[in-house]
């Protein structure tokens, strides 16, 4: 790789990072002791490339990242078919992030996993430029059910939000049949 190319790469990294310390966090929070640790993990700020499905992106330069805590209902699955709700989610999170920068935070509690999932994929919470969390945001309107299998820093917050959607029938609560 060329190395002015490389250090201009860096340099724009530096000045996007410095710009989204300024940015307020989103409103789902863990308490104090969970605050400290994200401050402990690094964190990025990515281009989407594209979305794979409502819960699975493509960050530049190739690296496919998962959402953490949260299930989109499926739409590429090699043996399952589209699910209820399924494209809705996917356009939700394509129009949310497609072509746009995001901050990529990993949870300590993937540190033994270094971040990745079963697949490779890296395991990330995504924030948005004004700041709002897009794994939050999936389940807050309904495009996503909060994805409690493995633990992780907002497992508490997520149910909540769950609970709520459910409550007020948005989204995949209103048009698809229960689990």
């Amino acid at each position: 790789m060329d190395l002015k190319y490389l250090l201009v790469r860096c340099l724009v990294v530096a000045a996007l990072i410095v710009g989204y310390a300024a940015t307020p966090h989103p409103a789902v929070r863990g308490n104090l002791e969970q605050s400290k640790e994200a401050d402990e993990v690094p964190n990025e700020v990515r281009k989407v490339i594209r979305v794979v499905d409502g819960d699975t992106i493509v960050v530049s330069p190739n690296e496919r990242v998962r959402l953490i805590g949260v299930d989109t209902p499926e739409t590429v699955h090699p043996k399952k078919a589209v699910a209820c709700f399924g494209k809705q989610a996917k356009q939700f999170t394509r129009d949310a992030v497609e072509g746009k920068t995001i901050r990529l935070v990993l949870d300590n509690v993937n540190t033994k996993r270094r971040h990745r999932d079963r697949y490779g994929r890296t395991l990330a919470y995504a924030y948005l430029a004004d700041g709002t969390m897009l794994n939050a945001e999936l389940i807050r309107q309904g495009y996503a059910h909060a994805y409690t299998r493995f633990p992780f820093r907002y497992l508490v917050e997520f149910r909540q939000i769950e609970r709520a959607a459910r409550t007020q029938g948005l989204g995949l609560w209103s048009s698809c049949p229960l689990k």
